[in-house]
C-alpha cells in the first residue's frame, strides 16, 4: 500500500499556553518535541513541519479588497504549526498525533488527509510538461 499524505495541524501553541511553565519545563518540552519530530524524519514518516508566527492576515471579499491584520483574540486556538506525513494512512497519523509531548500541556493536533480531488475541481498536484522548453 502506497503512503498517503496527511497534515498534522497544531492548534493553542501560543506563548500564553505555555506561560506557566518553569524555563526548565519549556526547556525539557522542547527537547522532546524536537526528538518527536526529528524521529519522524529520520523514520521518513514526516516530509517537513514549520511552525507559523502569530502575525495573521485575512484575506476576503470578492476581489480580495478586504485585508485584516491580526493577531486576534482568538488566536490562541488559532494553527501555530504543522506537520506534513507520509504514512499508511489515518490510524498510523493518529498514533503519531497522539505521541506528540505538548498534549500533555494542551496542544491539540487537528488530524487531515491531504486529497487531490477538490470538492470544486482546483488542480492540486503538480503538472507535468513534457518537451516545454
Amino acid at each position: 500500500m502506497e503512503n498517503q499524505p496527511y497534515m498534522l495541524l497544531f492548534r493553542t501553541t501560543g506563548p500564553e499556553n505555555l506561560q506557566h511553565l518553569s524555563a526548565e519545563e519549556r526547556q525539557h518540552l522542547v527537547t522532546r518535541w524536537n526528538t518527536w519530530f526529528e524521529g519522524l524524519l529520520k523514520q521518513g514518516k514526516a516530509t517537513e513541519g514549520q511552525p507559523l508566527e502569530a502575525e495573521i492576515h485575512l484575506v476576503s471579499s470578492k476581489a480580495g479588497d478586504r485585508v485584516v491584520d491580526g493577531p486576534f483574540p482568538e488566536t490562541k486556538e488559532s494553527i501555530g504549526g504543522y506537520v506534513k506525513l507520509r504514512v499508511s494512512g489515518l490510524d498510523e497519523a493518529v498514533a503519531i498525533a497522539k505521541a506528540h509531548p505538548g498534549l500533555d500541556y494542551g496542544l491539540v493536533i487537528e488530524v487531515r488527509l491531504m486529497t487531490p480531488d477538490c470538492h470544486l475541481g482546483v488542480t492540486t498536484t503538480h503538472a507535468t510538461t513534457s518537451g516545454a522548453n
